[in-house]
C-alpha cells in the first residue's frame, strides 16, 4: 500500500492518505463493504450502471450530513444514477441518521469491517482511521470518471462538477 503526505488537511494540519490512488481513466477496482443490514455489497453489483461514490469521514458531523442530504437530492433527479455513500461509520449510525433524514434514495455503505473502500480507492486517513471527504464517479463500463479527493476534509465536494460530469455521461 502506497502513503501520500499532504494531498489533504484535517483541521488545517497535513495528513497522509494510505492505499492505492486510483486514477480518471482507470477500471474501477471492486470492493465489498456493509450496508443497513449489516450485508456486503459489492460494487460489481451495479455493473452497468453509472456509479457515484460519495466519500465522508463520519456521519455525526454536520459537513457529512450535509453532502449526504445533497447526494440524495442527485439520486432523486437522476434515476439512472446508483449512489452510494460510504464511511467507516457503523452501519447503525448510517441507519439512524438516513431515518431520521428520511434519506432513501443513497445506499450507504460502512467500510469499518476491512477498510477495503479505503485502501483500494486511497482514502483511508492514516493519523485519525477516517476516510477522507469526496467523490468518484464510475461510468457504465466500469471506468472511473472522477476522483475528487476535497484538500480540506472540512469542505464539502463540489457537486457541481459531479453533477455536470454525470449529465455528460448521459
Amino acid at each position: 500500500m502506497t502513503e501520500r503526505t499532504g494531498i489533504i488537511t484535517f483541521a488545517g494540519k497535513p495528513v497522509t492518505l494510505v492505499g492505492n490512488e486510483i486514477k480518471v481513466g482507470e477500471k474501477a477496482p471492486d470492493f465489498g463493504a456493509s450496508d443497513q443490514n449489516l450485508q456486503t455489497v459489492k460494487l460489481s453489483s451495479f455493473a452497468g450502471k453509472t456509479v457515484v461514490i460519495a466519500i465522508y469521514p463520519s456521519i455525526d458531523t454536520g459537513v457529512c450530513q450535509k453532502q449526504n442530504r445533497k447526494f440524495n437530492e442527485i439520486a432523486n433527479s437522476m434515476n439512472d444514477v446508483v449512489v452510494l455513500s460510504v464511511s467507516l461509520d457503523l452501519p447503525f449510525a448510517q441507519k439512524r441518521f438516513c431515518s431520521a433524514e428520511g434519506l432513501d434514495s443513497i445506499l450507504t455503505l460502512s467500510d469499518y469491517k476491512d477498510h477495503e473502500f479505503g485502501a483500494k480507492y486511497g482514502f483511508l486517513i492514516k493519523e485519525v482511521g477516517l476516510l477522507a471527504r469526496g467523490t468518484v464517479v464510475i461510468d457504465k463500463e466500469g471506468i472511473v470518471r472522477l476522483v475528487e479527493v476535497v484538500p480540506e476534509v472540512t469542505s464539502e465536494p463540489d457537486y457541481d462538477i459531479t453533477l455536470k460530469l454525470l449529465k455528460d455521461l448521459k
